[in-house]
């Protein structure tokens, strides 16, 4: 088991949701975090909340959308903390819409956040980890979205994104290995948890919403995912980790489906 404390560790999107909830768990695992994120005012409050835990967190601003906003935040950790060991891609966005009638721009963002992002901090990643001879992780959060089609009406640039990422995680792997370098690459595909991106999913009133048919997880359940990953021995790579409620299934997201087309209904 690769021992973590002491070792550092950049984690994207971490003001909020599953990024939060890797934060702390890495924090009081004894890591050395830098937490990225363009609101860095709600990671400086929860650097706060964590002192005192057996490892430390250092807000970093950073929107994953510009290259060079990456390269200045991997030079500041690499400068101030060190050479990090764990990289967790976790920025995502998800904008529901019809590509029938979509804003372009949130399918832009979506594909630059989620996408051209999640490229731009496994470049630094990869490269940072050859050139520093690093016993690595690198952690993709993908989504049950990157496996298969979800026939939820509003999702599909999502979807795209998703899909995107499963084959960037395959060769991010290749490239590694034809680097030589000892760097693990996974990527771990919750359901629905519990989160801002799924708040949109909710009932704002009294009426059914749509993932009421689902028991979400917390986004706590997808951090301890990313220990049990960091935790592995090194010699072992979990290339891809599925998980969600007992109760999403092929039925209730059925329903969910039927809840959604019900409430996109003309009146």
């Amino acid at each position: 088991m690769p021992a973590l404390e002491g070792k550092v560790a950049i984690v994207t999107g971490a003001s909020s949701g599953i990024g939060e909830a890797i934060v702390k768990e890495l924090v009081a695992s004894g890591m050395i975090v830098a937490g990225l994120a363009r609101r860095i005012e709600r990671v400086e409050a929860l650097a706060a909340g964590l002192k005192g835990e057996k490892g430390k967190l250092s807000p970093v601003k950073c929107d994953v959308t510009k290259e060079e906003d990456v390269k200045n935040a991997f030079a500041w950790v690499k400068k101030n903390l060190g050479a990090p060991s764990v990289v967790i891609n976790n920025a995502g966005v998800l904008k529901q819409s019809l590509l029938s009638s979509c804003d372009m721009k949130d399918i832009q963002m979506m594909f630059d956040t989620n996408v051209v992002g999640l490229v731009a901090c496994a470049k630094e990643a990869l490269n940072s980890m050859v050139e520093n001879k690093t016993e690595g992780t690198i952690i993709n959060i993908n989504s049950l979205a990157g496996h298969y089609i979800l026939a939820f009406p509003g999702v599909s640039g999502y979807n795209a994104t998703k899909f995107a990422v499963t084959a960037l995680t395959e060769g991010l792997r290749n490239e590694a290995s034809m680097l030589g370098a000892n760097v693990r690459i996974t990527s771990l595909s919750p359901g629905a948890v519990e989160s801002e991106m799924t708040d949109q999913f909710k009932s704002q009133d009294q009426s059914e919403g749509v993932l009421d048919h689902f028991e979400m997880l917390p986004a706590k359940d997808i951090a301890d995912c990313a220990l049990f990953i960091l935790k592995s021995p090194q010699r072992m790579n979990i290339s891809e980790m599925t998980v969600l409620s007992p109760k999403e299934t092929g039925l209730t997201q059925a329903k969910a489906t039927a809840t959604m087309l019900e409430k996109m209904a003309p009146k």
